[in-house]
C-alpha cells in the first residue's frame, strides 16, 4: 500500500521548520512525504530543499486556499493512500501504522481521522476534529470531544475506532481512488468544512469514515485563521449553509434551511450583545453569498443523503445552549 504525506504549505516556513521534522521522522519509512505549495512568496520551497531533500515538492500556480491547493496538487500524486496534514501539525512516534491496518482490513472505509489534541495543552482535545467528527438536524458540525467551543481532556475516552460522519481535514487520510472519483474537494469552499462535504458525499456513495484513536497528532489551530478572524466566521457559516444546499435530504430541505436563517440570526445578535459586530456582519455576508449561489448549489445536489448518520433527531444548539450538556457523551 502506498502512501503519500501531503503538507499544504503557503507562507508557512516557520510552521515547517518547526512541525516538519516530526513527519520526516516518524513516517519516512512508510510513506513519501510532500509539500504542495500553494504559491508562497517567502522562503519556504527553498527551505525545504535545502534542510529536507527527501521531501518532494509540488508548486501550485496560485493560492487557491484549501480545496483548490490540494485539488491541483494530488493530480501529480500517485499513491493508494493520501495523508492530506496541516503545516502545524506534530505527528507521534508508530501513528501511521493503526491507520493503514484499518485501511488494509476494511476495504469499505475510505477516510480516516486520528486522534486530534490541542498541540498547546496536549492533555485536551483540539477544536479542528478533537475525536471524529458529526452533524446535527441544522447542519451545525460537532465532534467527539469538543462541542461549540468547548473542549474536554483526553482521558482515553476515546482511544477506540469509532464510525463517524466526517474526518478533519487537518489531518485526512483517504482512498486515492475515491478522491479523483468524487473529484476531490468542491472548490468553491475555498477552506473550511470542505471536508465535511466531500465526507457526505463520500458515504452517498457507500464508504464508511473511520476514527481511529490509537493514532495521535497534535494540531496547533489557528494557524492560518484565527477564531477572532472574522473572515473565518464567514466561511464558517457560508460553507455550513452550502453543506445543507447541496446534501440535506430533500423531505428535510426547507424545514433545515429556514431553522438555519433564525439560528444564524441569533448567532448575529448574540456577536452584537458580545459587542463584536464584525462577526455579526461575517455572518450576513455569508447569508448573501449563499443567495447568490444558491440555484449553483442546486444544480449540484446529485446524490442526497442515503444513511442514518445525519442525525436527525439531534440539535446541539439546544442541548448546548439550553439544556447545558457539554460533553459528547450526554448528547441524547
Amino acid at each position: 500500500m502506498n502512501v503519500a504525506i501531503v503538507i499544504l504549505n503557503w507562507n508557512g516556513r516557520k510552521l515547517l521548520e518547526q512541525f516538519l521534522p516530526s513527519i520526516v521522522n516518524f513516517s519516512s519509512e512508510l510513506a513519501d512525504i510532500y509539500v504542495a505549495d500553494n504559491a508562497s512568496t517567502d522562503d519556504s520551497i527553498s527551505f525545504v530543499k535545502e534542510h529536507f531533500p527527501s521531501v518532494h515538492i509540488v508548486e501550485n500556480s496560485i493560492n487557491g486556499g484549501y480545496a483548490k491547493g490540494y485539488n491541483d496538487a494530488l493530480q501529480s500524486i500517485k499513491a493508494d493512500i493520501y495523508c492530506l496534514i496541516n503545516s502545524d501539525v506534530e505527528v507521534s512516534k508508530g501513528w501511521l501504522e493503526p491507520v493503514l491496518e484499518v485501511f488494509e482490513n476494511e476495504v469499505s472505509t475510505a477516510v480516516i481521522q486520528p486522534k486530534l489534541l490541542d498541540y498547546k495543552d496536549k492533555i485536551k482535545f483540539e477544536y479542528a476534529g478533537a475525536g471524529g467528527g458529526f452533524i446535527d438536524l441544522y447542519g451545525y458540525p460537532y465532534c467527539r470531544g469538543r462541542v461549540f467551543n468547548h473542549l474536554e481532556k483526553d482521558e482515553g475516552q476515546f482511544d477506540d475506532v469509532s464510525q463517524i460522519f466526517w474526518a478533519s481535514g487537518a489531518c485526512f487520510f483517504v482512498r486515492s481512488e475515491v478522491y479523483h472519483k468524487l473529484e476531490g474537494f468542491d472548490e468553491d469552499y475555498f477552506a473550511h468544512q470542505e471536508e465535511v462535504d466531500l465526507c457526505w458525499r463520500i458515504q452517498n456513495e457507500g464508504y464508511t469514515i473511520k476514527y481511529v484513536g490509537t493514532s495521535t497528532v497534535y494540531h496547533v489551530g489557528g494557524a492560518t485563521l484565527q477564531e477572532s478572524n472574522p473572515h473565518k466566521t464567514y466561511l464558517n457559516f457560508r460553507n455550513s449553509l452550502l453543506n445543507i444546499i447541496k446534501n440535506v435530504p430533500k423531505q428535510w430541505f426547507l424545514f433545515v434551511v429556514f431553522s438555519r436563517l433564525i439560528l444564524d440570526g441569533v448567532a448575529g445578535i448574540k456577536f452584537i450583545v458580545e459587542l463584536r459586530p464584525i462577526h455579526t456582519w461575517a455572518i450576513i455576508k455569508a447569508h448573501l453569498s449563499l443567495y447568490k449561489n444558491f440555484y449553483k448549489f442546486l444544480k449540484k445536489r446529485k446524490k442526497l443523503q442515503k444513511k442514518s448518520d445525519y442525525n436527525l433527531h439531534t440539535s446541539i444548539v439546544w442541548q448546548y445552549f439550553l439544556l447545558g450538556r457539554r460533553k459528547f457523551q450526554n448528547l441524547k
